[in-house]
């Protein structure tokens, strides 16, 4: 049997469970109407521009082909000299510092970095396109969904921003979600709840139960989802290392051949957000066909980085329809805000009637809605911003002689006391690079993570390794991804 012929009939039994029950939630958009054309922005710049009506309330969208000077705000920083001294000084702090009110009546000194410790990877969050079309949203609809999705906050801009996605990542469908963890929560959950509802008694027998082999290095958000999972005592976890094909074909293989086990998800990130490296997808793919599981990829940072047409790492690897249902986020190169799942219209119904992340938070609110919708379209558009961000990545791998292979790059220097100071050289000479330590990584493999934009210069890079060469023995990290340790 195919893959998606065995996991079809799952989801659709599944819900036919649910509709038995009358327990399947609807998302009914509440139509918001569009009644004011947008206002140009003054002084806004013209060069290199052209305009683009669509049909989305005929918003106007400025694009442009190369870099414009306002996108320097992406990767510039200005922190108040008090914050400065407690990261040198390594101060214990709460974010007390300074305040807007403290700011007016008490004026402080503002210390200038440049940042390369974001995610805002083709410098999106200050392109004029985005922030006029959320003014102009907040204007006319205010700010707040004014109940949970389910309820009364979803709309027809939270229908037309999931269907631009799921054009997006070639799916059937998608579901909004607030952020990227409340994505990966509700959909593990959901998966879940599957073995729970086909389940002959009151809680799922061992043949019920569906088998999720995670990468040992998979988000936390990915995790926690498992985690909430297995107390329904509806699944059993294993955990492959990282990006070892062996090792879970081998774990597939002894699954296999257990009876209690015929249903099996396979879930990974695309592109991991603390190693940089990629998934194996060819490879994956070749033990779908063969072992006939469902896959699940986290595309948080892959997504408009990666593939020809910002598709992600499914796109860039050629195997969109092989992954069954992609995670994503608009946090990351969209510059915005918000969680996707891209999934088929059954497995959407599943979710938004199980999975409690979804069903339990207040939605997007309008505003960043219809920004995200604007970003996606500019970041289809705007193909330089990919072009530029990879050539980076070629200028830091020639500028240091690091194999990296992403615009996210790994530092390991071990314990925390190392990170730190490495970090604090590189705050001294101009640089905002945060430290790495647990419990986002493992003891002892603390780490500079350091992050790659669209907007950085090559004159940007050229600094960052000569002050990183202070600091750190470039030609000892590429053995890194042998899980050793740069030297400081």
């Amino acid at each position: 049997m195919e893959t998606m012929n065995l996991w079809d009939s799952l989801v659709e039994e599944a819900l036919a469970k649910l509709k038995s029950l009358k327990l399947v939630r609807h998302l009914r958009p509440i139509h918001l109407p569009s009644d004011q054309q947008p206002k140009p922005i003054e002084n806004e710049p013209q060069s290199n521009s052209i305009s683009d009506q669509e049909e989305a309330g005929k918003e106007v969208f400025q694009m442009f082909d190369e870099m414009q000077q306002w996108e320097r705000s992406s990767v510039e920083v200005h922190i108040a000299e008090e914050t400065f001294q407690s990261w040198v000084c390594e101060i214990s702090t709460t974010g007390e510092e300074v305040t807007a009110n403290e700011e007016e009546s008490h004026p402080q000194q503002f210390k200038k970095r440049i940042l390369f410790s974001g995610n805002d990877y083709l410098g999106l969050r200050s392109h004029p396109t985005i922030k006029r079309a959320a003014s102009k949203a907040a204007q006319e609809h205010g700010m707040g969904p004014r109940g949970s999705a389910l309820a009364c906050g979803y709309t027809n801009y939270h229908r037309l921003l999931e269907s631009c996605l799921a054009d997006l990542k070639k799916k059937e469908d998608c579901l909004l979600c607030p952020t990227g963890y409340a994505a990966n929560m509700a959909l593990m959950v959901s998966i879940g709840s599957i073995a729970s509802l086909l389940a002959v008694g009151s809680k799922p027998l061992e043949e019920d139960r569906i088998a999720i082999f995670s990468d040992a290095l998979n988000h936390s958000s990915i995790i926690d989802g498992i985690c909430l999972a297995e107390r329904q005592q509806s699944v059993e976890v294993f955990i492959y290392r990282h990006c070892d094909m062996s090792h879970l074909n081998a774990l597939l293989y002894v699954v296999t051949l257990c009876p209690n086990f015929s249903k099996k998800v396979v879930v990974t990130d695309g592109l991991f957000s603390m190693d940089g490296d990629f998934a194996p997808m060819v490879e994956i793919v070749k033990l779908r066909k063969k072992h006939q599981f469902l896959l699940v990829v986290d595309d948080a940072h892959g997504t408009f980085v990666c593939g020809e047409n910002g598709g992600g790492v499914a796109e860039e690897f050629n195997c969109e329809k092989e992954v069954d249902i992609c995670i994503g986020t608009l946090s990351k190169a969209t510059g915005c805000y918000g969680g996707f799942i891209a999934c088929s219209k059954s497995w959407k119904l599943i979710i938004q009637s199980r999975g409690r992340s979804f069903i339990f938070s207040t939605p997007m609110p309008v505003p960043d809605v219809v920004a995200a919708h604007a970003a996606v379209t500019v970041a289809k558009k705007e193909t330089w911003c990919r072009r530029e961000i990879w050539k980076r990545v070629q200028d830091f791998r020639v500028l240091t002689g690091i194999p990296i292979s992403s615009p996210i790059i790994s530092l390991i220097v071990g314990s925390e006391e190392k990170a730190l100071l490495a970090s604090q050289h590189l705050l001294t000479s101009g640089f905002y690079v945060i430290p790495i330590g647990p419990p986002a990584v493992p003891p002892n493999s603390c780490r500079l993570r350091v992050t790659l934009s669209a907007v950085h210069t090559m004159e940007d890079l050229k600094k960052l390794t000569t002050t990183l060469s202070q600091c750190i023995n470039f030609k000892d990290v590429d053995i890194q991804i042998s899980n050793k340790k740069a030297k400081l």
